[in-house]
């Protein structure tokens, strides 16, 4: 790292008649300097130089500060201001202005901390609905982004694995021999994918992204999420396939021990894009976003700040890539019941625990037939939309994307009602002859309380109400062979039964041993 004396600047900002602001509050990060004053923030590249960054000189931080308020205009527009710089006035004194160039800044509206994702995960007000949001928002920018044709996308995540090499190199915090092993399991990981990641690049997959897209790049503003703060100063970095893009959100939720969040924005951004062909290199991507992660604080180590706590935290990313990176048994697991037996509750409770992080992609014929009809998943459909040829190309398309995700390596958990015997036969069939791992389940509840539950519906996909399951109860045939949940049990008890293992020579109809 070069050593640049930029302590004149840091100064220049901190002080409160700078700004007419009684109160200036500094942020350090590992390339940055924020100073928030009352309504405004200003940012400063700090002088470093590593593998993945170059701000050794004034006149490129002052081209990266150009790049940042362009590209972050598209996601936060409103929130960059411009540029202003510090220059040296003939008396020698910093000032905002032209003259002699010694720091640009990029000023920024101020918003409260609070608004911040990461904050919000800390003090507990994350919640289910703002993290759809946050995936649809960022469904929508990805679709929207350039695609780059650079070079294959094996070659792509390669050059990220480059980076990371060197980034490794450069810290204290890691054993050599530790950081060869990891290293390894990446280059096997990479060289098994590396048919799929090309034909995602050669599908237009690999765009300019975000490029730094965890919780604390999100805000927000008025009432909706926004991405803030993208990578400016490396195309490289920010040029990536779409998904390897999403992974730094999941992977950041599940290291802070919100895997259900993880599995829930994975889950409605996939229903968004459509992308689930990918689902199956998240794994890989989280983990080498988790390993940008522990060389990056590892280099904050060796700059002697807090070294004891980076050291710790560095640590806690490297072991979380080193379990990303293990095999995991994929699991195909159907939930049956009629309406009101809280499906969809359980799947999505259920799917953070099954297979390899982030969880289970869930297959729910609610959300399949809306996007067949070209709605979003809360607009309600009339009776036409359940005509029975219509479920049927519902089923057939639930069974059809449940195996290609297990072939591929992938978990799911598919949901439906499968009140119908040829519904049932049709995946018990299928998953057999494709030799998936699948096991069925129903859930039971009495009639009253399934009456209560669908009476009690206020939002949420399933269109149900009383007349349906009044038609489930008196025409449908619960399936005498699969497992029998209680559903008026507590959700947390429900998942712990399905996940127990089955008893030896207890088998079920789409079980395959």
């Amino acid at each position: 790292m070069l050593v640049h004396d930029q302590t004149s600047a840091i100064a220049f900002l901190s002080d409160r008649h700078t700004h007419g602001s009684d109160e200036i509050e500094h942020i350090e990060t590992h390339i940055s300097h924020v100073f928030l004053t009352r309504d405004r923030a200003f940012k400063m590249k700090r002088a470093v130089k590593l593998p993945y960054v170059d701000f050794s000189t004034p006149e490129l931080r002052l081209e990266a500060c150009k790049r940042e308020v362009r590209l972050n205009s598209v996601t936060a527009p409103g929130l960059y201001l411009g540029i202003r710089t510090i220059s040296r006035d003939l008396a020698g004194n910093l000032r905002f202005g032209d003259g002699e160039l010694v720091e640009p800044v990029v000023e920024m509206v101020r918003f409260e901390q609070d608004a911040l994702f990461d904050r919000m995960a800390t003090q507990g007000r994350l919640n289910a609905k703002l993290l759809t949001q946050a995936a649809r928002m960022i469904a929508r920018y990805h679709q929207s982004a350039p695609v780059v044709h650079r070079s294959s996308g094996s070659a792509n995540i390669g050059a990220v694995l480059a980076i990371n090499r060197a980034g490794f190199a450069i810290g204290r915090v890691f054993e050599e021999t530790e950081v060869a092993t990891i290293t390894q399991l990446f280059e096997e990981m990479l060289k098994e994918n590396a048919a799929l990641l090309d034909g995602r690049e050669t599908a237009g997959k690999v765009r300019l992204c975000h490029g730094d897209l965890h919780l604390r790049n999100i805000c927000l503003i008025e009432g909706e999420p926004c991405l803030f703060d993208c990578i400016e100063f490396n195309d490289q970095i920010a040029t990536i396939d779409t998904l390897y893009d999403l992974a730094f959100l999941l992977m950041d939720l599940w290291h802070r021990g919100f895997p259900q969040f993880a599995n829930l924005v994975m889950n409605r951004y996939l229903d968004e894009t459509n992308d689930d062909d990918g689902f199956v290199l998240l794994p890989f991507f989280m983990a080498i976003r988790a390993a940008v992660r522990a060389h990056v604080i590892a280099t904050q180590v060796a700059e002697g700040r807090n070294a004891a706590d980076l050291t710790s935290e560095a640590r806690s990313y490297f072991e979380l890539a080193r379990t990303l990176l293990e095999k995991v048994q994929p699991r195909l697991i159907v939930i049956g019941g009629f309406s009101g037996s809280g499906k969809t509750t359980v799947a999505d409770a259920l799917a953070a625990r099954v297979g390899a992080p982030p969880g289970a992609r869930i297959i729910e014929s609610d959300r399949i037939r809306k996007a067949l009809h070209g709605v979003a998943a809360e607009v309600h459909l009339d009776a036409d939309a359940y005509r029975p040829d219509v479920s049927d190309k519902v089923y057939s398309e639930m069974v059809r994307r449940s195996l290609a995700i297990t072939k591929a390596g992938g978990s799911v958990v598919a949901d439906a009602v499968f009140d119908r015997l040829e519904n049932r036969s049709l995946i018990e069939v299928a998953s057999a002859a494709a030799g998936s791992r699948c096991e069925a389940v129903w859930l039971q509840a009495d009639a009253q309380v399934l009456q209560q539950r669908v009476s009690g519906r206020h939002e949420g996909p399933s269109d149900a109400d009383l007349r349906v399951l009044a038609r489930q109860l008196s025409c449908g045939q619960k399936p005498p062979a699969w497992r029998l949940i209680d559903a008026q049990q507590p959700v947390g008890e429900i998942v712990d039964e399905i996940l127990e293992p089955v008893e030896v020579g207890h088998q079920y109809p789409c079980r395959v041993s």
